[in-house]
């Protein structure tokens, strides 16, 4: 299970972005590209500024404070990596990377290329996300593609808000609710806290992690795709389980999480630079500079 996804969950393409691997999954996802048809988009919500990966989704975000000669950065799972998923515990923080990234238009036509410079950020511990600085700057990217990134919001998801998880590698939007959250999120060696839980209309499936989930009634970035439980099982790989504050664990078979992004932008400051010391950031340090 170190090593990039391309046994158990690429096979089964995580039954529904339940932990995708790197390599595999573009192989294993086919087998599930009719099974579940495209929902209906809502008027709110698009393809523009979502993106490809060669095995995952992700989309082109800006914080809230970002300039537009910042260098764009590219959203998308922690277990997404292209050197494989880190382990529990593990963070990594600006490695070098030159990984591609299919940029789509609105009804998810293919633009054009953007390149990352480094991985600025990833982890699957507290949450599952990678962000990867680019060599372009939101401007030239506007300036030559007309697509614009998409915004994190700041402000703790709502019950019962309608979501859509834009997939940019199936090029497919699911679209469902905020069921509630789960405290603790376990699969396997990995624990995230406070995440999301669809509910059941969001089908995903393989492909799907790293996919924005967009609040339809303000078009920003509320969470990020990450997996769902796919036979049932209770914490094993590709079958999440929510453990309670007496360790009971409770399983929701075919229900698909999300991880919170509402207080990543803590985390960056001037230049889209990270700061894990900044006031109010809560991404996990690495080892070495946990204080």
């Amino acid at each position: 299970m170190n090593r990039p996804l391309v046994g158990t969950l690429a096979t089964a393409a995580l039954g529904a972005a339940t932990l995708l691997g790197t390599v595999g999954t573009a192989h294993a996802a086919p087998q599930d590209a009719d099974r579940h048809p495209t929902q209906q988009k809502t008027k709110a919500v698009d393809f523009a500024g979502s993106v490809a990966l060669s095995n995952c989704s992700g989309s082109v975000v800006r914080m809230p404070g970002s300039k537009a000669d910042d260098p764009a950065l590219v959203m998308s799972n922690g277990h997404c990596l292209e050197g494989g998923m880190p382990g529990a515990g593990e963070v990594v923080v600006d490695k070098p990377s030159s990984r591609s990234f299919t940029l789509l238009d609105k009804s998810a036509g293919k633009l054009g290329t953007i390149k990352a410079t480094k991985v600025a950020y990833a982890t699957m511990t507290d949450t599952d996300v990678s962000f990867y600085e680019t060599g372009s700057t939101y401007a030239e990217i506007e300036k030559k593609y007309k697509i614009k990134p998409l915004e994190l919001a700041t402000e703790h998801p709502a019950k019962d808000a309608k979501i859509s998880i834009v997939s940019g590698y199936w090029k497919k939007i699911y679209s469902c609710g905020i069921d509630g959250f789960a405290p603790t999120l376990k699969e396997g060696e990995w624990t995230w806290k406070d995440s999301v839980r669809y509910t059941p209309e969001c089908q995903i499936i393989g492909g799907t992690s790293g996919s924005p989930v967009v609040d339809t009634a303000t078009g920003k970035v509320t969470a990020i795709n990450n997996t769902s439980n796919e036979s049932g099982e209770e914490c094993t790989l590709n079958n999440p389980c929510e453990v309670d504050e007496n360790g009971k664990a409770t399983v929701h078979k075919g229900i698909g999480y999300a991880q919170e992004t509402y207080q990543i932008p803590k985390c960056f400051g001037d230049g889209n630079k990270l700061d894990l010391n900044a006031e109010g950031c809560v991404l996990p340090k690495p080892k070495a500079t946990r204080r």
